[in-house]
């Protein structure tokens, strides 16, 4: 596959950058195919970790198929049955033989299943110690985080031990805006794959190509695609003009402050949420505490009384408070009317 790269620099089919952090990223991606040993790609939101994932499976040649899960969609009791298996089945690590096996957010795993994970990887890698290096994982482990895994260790949020059993090989993804000498050979790209007989789009605006490079592109390549496509779709010349372009890519500040496409990871969305309530608040106003943190517990209310199923006690004991308590905070933010359970409990005064 040609994108108009000079043949002087390393390619990888569907894998797009002429940059010095993506040739880089082409050698680690080649050596990691050609080895067993589990990787860990790591990367912000939409640099393209699954898509590097299935590059890797296919260059590697002999494996089978390609199963890939993201632990982040699934809650803690169905992580652990598609991954680890029931009576009735067994789960992915089980039936991945001669496979690859993508865990995408692995930061997001409970310190529960991280041990479990764990023991099954060194069980794994006992049983097969006797055969060739290069072959001994039958199962080609490949995880992903969209956040430092270096720092949530160094938190205490997952285990040291897993993490250096996950990262033998690790590939980091550079954000779009760190490699944007890439920026006019992807939307090229883009546009190539969405153009056909009925429609072409193969010039760029010189404004356009100017505002696309100095643009930080918060959502990295997934959110430049977005972009794109909805340029394509709106044009009606075969050039991206600027008005084709959201007025944030084009030097509004504020819609770019403001822009949907933001990091996933718990810390920079808290990190969000309270810099966007503080900015929007007048000058020397007061009660701020109140304005940012009843949101937060209203919404913790809310999410945890619908886990429980809106039995109270249940409720109050994950959370740690006592039925009483959660009473009166439901009472507080309204969330009695909805909850017919919603009584209080005299026994409760004195715990």
């Amino acid at each position: 596959m040609s994108n108009g790269r000079p043949s002087s620099k390393d390619t990888i089919e569907n894998i797009i950058g002429s940059s010095p952090t993506m040739q880089h990223v082409f050698m680690l991606t080649r050596r990691a195919a050609g080895c067993s040993s589990n990787i860990l790609l790591q990367g912000e939101t939409g640099t393209g970790k699954r898509l590097l994932a299935q590059t890797i499976h296919r260059l590697s040649g002999n494996l089978d198929s390609f199963r890939q899960i993201n632990c982040a969609a699934f809650d803690d009791r169905a992580l652990e049955e598609s991954l680890f298996g029931s009576s009735e089945r067994p789960g992915l690590i089980q039936q991945s033989s001669g496979e690859t096996l993508f865990l995408d957010e692995i930061n997001s795993v409970s310190m529960r299943l991280q041990v479990k994970l764990l023991e099954c990887i060194e069980d794994r890698m006992k049983q097969q110690s006797e055969t060739d290096f290069e072959h001994r994982n039958a199962l080609r482990l490949i995880t992903s985080t969209n956040c430092e895994l270096a720092k949530e260790v160094a938190d205490g949020r997952f285990r040291e031990d897993l993490f250096w059993r996950l990262n033998v090989l690790p590939i980091a993804l550079p954000p779009l805006r760190r490699r944007k000498e890439d920026v006019e050979e992807l939307v090229r790209h883009f546009l190539g794959l969405l153009s056909s007989e009925a429609k072409t789009v193969d010039k760029i605006h010189p404004d356009s190509l100017a505002a696309l490079k100095s643009y930080q592109w918060p959502g990295n390549l997934r959110e430049l695609q977005n972009y794109i496509e909805r340029a394509f779709v709106l044009a009606d010349s075969q050039e991206l003009t600027p008005d084709l372009l959201p007025t944030s890519v084009m030097g509004d500040r504020q819609a770019a402050e403001e822009a949907v496409f933001r990091p996933t990871d718990e810390k920079s969305l808290v990190h969000e949420f309270v810099y966007n309530r503080l900015r929007k608040a007048p000058e020397n106003e007061g009660g701020l505490h109140k304005q940012i943190v009843e949101p937060i517990e209203k919404e913790l209310l809310v999410q945890i009384l619908d886990m429980c199923k809106n039995v109270q006690k249940k409720a109050a004991d994950r959370l740690g408070i006592n039925r009483n308590t959660l009473y009166k905070k439901m009472k507080e933010y309204g969330l009695e009317k909805s909850n017919s359970k919603a009584l209080p409990d005299d026994d409760d005064d004195n715990k």
